[in-house]
């Protein structure tokens, strides 16, 4: 299974933030979800959670 990666630097913050979060998809979702709304004020509603989805990256495996 492909992990995945939610990159809070691909995404436009007056905070800078720059944690990098990866995993299993669905582990993904939740921490990157959790991180929004605790770090950068975001609503717990299920548009997040699919916008953070829709912004996973597969992860590079180095060779």
């Amino acid at each position: 299974m492909t992990r995945k990666v939610a990159d809070c630097r691909n995404s436009p913050s007056v905070m800078n933030c720059s944690l990098t979060i990866s995993g299993e998809e669905e582990e993904v979702v939740r921490a990157a979800s959790e991180h929004a709304i605790s770090v950068h004020g975001h609503e717990d509603n299920a548009e997040l959670r699919q916008m953070v989805r829709d912004s996973l990256q597969d992860e590079k495996v180095s060779a």
